[in-house]
């Protein structure tokens, strides 16, 4: 097959976390810099910030598998509202458009709406999305759920076991 017949297979997934800390306290922790606080094994590369933190257009690398780290964008960040969404690419393998917005269930307790657009720009992306992707999502989901819970409830991170 030459690369003029590959067709990427896209395939959005969804997920809702309860998040056990106020709106106002955990909007903020969705910033590469504050996620190297409470999510073990991140890392990062700022590359492009006016502030230092996540703000619209931030643009910051992760370490990646591949021979290129993972590039993301911050294409929307909207404080009043609580809402983010970055481009993520990992070059040869995928990209990636991450929305969250995060809805206040009362004061001590935040829901966080998150989807995942996959898009695959390979044969193997192809297969990881029909045959890997939901359970690798899901256990992402599961662990960011339960380290960010952990940190707003002891201000320590959760340590990967």
């Amino acid at each position: 097959m030459n690369k003029q017949e590959f067709k990427g297979l896209q395939k959005t997934l969804y997920f809702v976390q309860t998040n056990h800390g106020n709106i106002a306290e955990v909007f903020p922790l969705l910033c590469p810099v504050r996620e190297a606080d409470w999510l073990d094994a991140w890392e990062y590369k700022m590359i492009h910030s006016k502030s230092g933190l996540i703000e619209q257009d931030c643009v910051f690398s992760t370490p990646h598998h591949s021979e290129f780290d993972t590039i993301w964008q911050v294409t929307q960040y909207d404080k009043e509202n609580y809402k983010i969404e970055f481009i993520r690419l990992s070059p040869n393998e995928n990209i990636v458009k991450i929305n969250i917005h995060l809805k206040e269930i009362d004061s001590k307790t935040t829901q966080a709406n998150i989807s995942y657009q996959h898009s695959a720009l390979n044969p193997e992306q192809n297969d990881f999305i029909t045959n890997e992707l939901e359970k690798s999502f899901e256990q992402s989901m599961n662990w960011w759920e339960k380290s960010i819970n952990h940190y707003l409830a002891t201000g320590e991170m959760l340590k990967l076991a």
